[in-house]
């Protein structure tokens, strides 16, 4: 199996995750989810683990990204029809191959059968993919789902955090450090950064208003 492919096959729950950030905001889960898999498919493809960050600390922002695009650009996930056509060819490549192979064919066994790239069959291979509950039996029967706190949600929002974090100025840095890491008082963070305890107020408020919007 590719390194590509096992990233992928690994990580679709963490695109449910990700995507079950922005359920309510007028988008379908589905398209959602497709455009999850997008960033996941580009993360896979363009992951260097000699960089030494974890594949999910890489994959989530590209992942939100795609998400985020849906609501930037208006609408939701839009597959063509030679796309879909393709996705449908390769659907009936990969039966065949089963069948003859006696189990289910990687991805790049697929591909190499239709003459394509890879990436671009795991990219229409994954879009195609129908949504499926994260706690569904293996007989494909759903189960009713529970709700309880998903621990891939609070990675996902730390991981989120993080990179958030890195995109902020060093004194802004520093004073959310301050503040939420050692956990200072105002007027503490006030005497360490050579404030006054009112502009420490101000620009903690505007800092976290800030890291708010670079989240959602």
């Amino acid at each position: 199996m590719a390194v590509s492919e096992k990233f992928i096959e690994e990580n679709l729950g963490l695109v449910h995750s990700c995507a079950n950030r922005f359920r309510g905001r007028g988008v379908e889960y589905e398209d959602l989810f497709q455009a999850g898999c997008v960033g996941l498919v580009k993360a896979a493809n363009g992951f260097d683990a000699e960089r030494g960050f974890a594949f999910s600390t890489y994959a989530v922002p590209a992942i939100l990204g795609e998400i985020k695009r849906i609501f930037r650009d208006g609408g939701a996930v839009k597959v063509g029809r030679a796309a879909k056509e393709k996705a449908r060819q390769l659907m009936k490549i990969r039966d065949a191959l089963a069948a003859e192979l006696g189990r289910e064919p990687t991805v790049e066994e697929v591909a190499k059968t239709a003459k394509m790239e890879t990436s671009e069959a795991s990219l229409l291979i994954c879009a195609s993919l129908p949504v499926q509950s994260l706690t569904a039996g293996e007989d494909g029967e759903s189960q009713t789902d529970i709700p309880v706190d998903s621990p891939e949600e609070a990675i996902t929002d730390r991981i989120a955090l993080r990179e958030a974090m890195a995109q902020l100025e060093d004194w802004e840095r520093e004073l959310i450090e301050h503040r939420y890491f050692a956990l200072h008082t105002q007027t503490a963070t006030a005497q360490a950064m050579g404030m006054s305890q009112v502009q420490v107020s101000r620009k903690e408020k505007a800092i976290l208003l800030k890291l708010r919007k670079m989240m959602l």
